[in-house]
């Protein structure tokens, strides 16, 4: 149970930023805080100021915590030789050449892509040379100053090393199995915290002491002579029609493309319903026919039609003894 306890005050621990050595440095700091809030003033004590009150120290930026990277296009007449004149200076500067990457256009011009990591201090030096093996196109040059993120890891990994000390302490303590077996795996897990970081402040370290030139070189290409401007020509407006045309038949075939899923769904559709749908509905029956003015025929005997009945004789008309007319 101790040792648990123990365990769990070791944890709490490890989550600051104290160690044993940070103690040991705060101890003077302590000691003149406590004295001063006594009245007594401390010169020189390390991280105290005339009231007693702790300051932090400033951080210094150093060259060991800027990142440098640089990118350089410098076009020359011989690819091959200007990569050996960049890889001797940056032997020489005590560097190396990293990836490299050569290509050939259609017209037999070299280029050639490679980075260089030089020493920090030899950076301002090495640039210097590669740009005057040629004609200068494009440069580009970073610092990314990383001065708090170096002295964080350093503290975290001083903290996490402390850390993992204090639990193999106990791991010699302790005698339960249970015990040992809970250790082992706190143990296990602040090992691998303290390998990321360790890692992290490796990586740090090789970003700030070696600068990262990236190098293009690439030959002179072959000018050709400039066409006079002329007026547009009948070819010209031929040549533009045709691009007109060109483009307005590939538009109208993407339009109808486009299109065509949703035709033959509706033509699907349309077919059904004619075929399948409408054949089946009930129909509607038809009108009566209205009596006309005149009257239906019948048939006759023979079967044709019967002949029309002979109008009535009109009376002729006579005159009247008043000498009007009589019908």
């Amino acid at each position: 149970m101790c040792l648990v306890t123990a365990l769990a005050l070791t944890g709490c621990g490890a989550s600051g930023t104290g160690s044993a050595a940070d103690s040991k440095a705060d101890a003077p700091v302590a000691r003149g805080a406590n004295e001063a809030g006594a009245g007594k003033a401390v010169p020189g004590a390390a991280g105290s100021d005339g009231s007693g009150g702790r300051r932090a120290a400033p951080t210094q930026v150093t060259a060991n915590t800027i990142i440098r990277t640089a990118s350089l296009t410098v076009v020359v007449k011989d690819v091959p030789k200007a990569l050996d004149d960049a890889r001797a200076t940056a032997e020489t500067a005590g560097g190396y050449i990293g990836d490299e990457t050569t290509t050939r256009d259609g017209a037999g011009h070299e280029r050639t892509h490679v980075v260089l990591r030089v020493p920090t201090e030899r950076y301002d030096q090495v640039l210097a040379d590669l740009e005057g093996t040629g004609k200068v196109v494009d440069r580009q040059a970073k610092a990314q100053d990383v001065t708090d993120q170096v002295v964080d890891v350093e503290s975290r990994v001083k903290s996490q090393r402390a850390s993992v000390a204090r639990v193999r302490e106990l791991m010699d303590k302790a005698t339960k199995l249970s015990d040992v077996v809970t250790l082992e795996g706190e143990l296990s897990s602040r090992e691998a915290d303290l390998e990321a970081l360790l890692s992290r402040q490796a990586s740090l370290k090789d970003r700030t002491s070696l600068a990262t030139i990236t190098l293009s070189l690439s030959e002179t290409p072959v000018k050709k002579a400039e066409k006079k401007h002329e007026d547009p020509g009948f070819l010209d407006a031929l040549s533009g029609g045709w691009t007109v045309l060109v483009t307005v038949v590939r538009w109208l075939a993407l339009a109808i493309g486009a299109v065509l899923p949703f035709a033959a769904a509706v033509a699907l559709i349309a077919l059904v319903w004619l075929r399948l749908v409408r054949p089946r509905l009930p129909r509607r029956p038809s009108p009566a026919v209205a009596p006309g003015p005149y009257p239906t025929v019948a048939p006759g005997p023979s079967g044709g039609p019967a002949a029309a009945p002979a109008p009535s004789p009109v009376p002729a008309s006579r005159p009247s003894p008043e000498g009007g007319e009589e019908h």
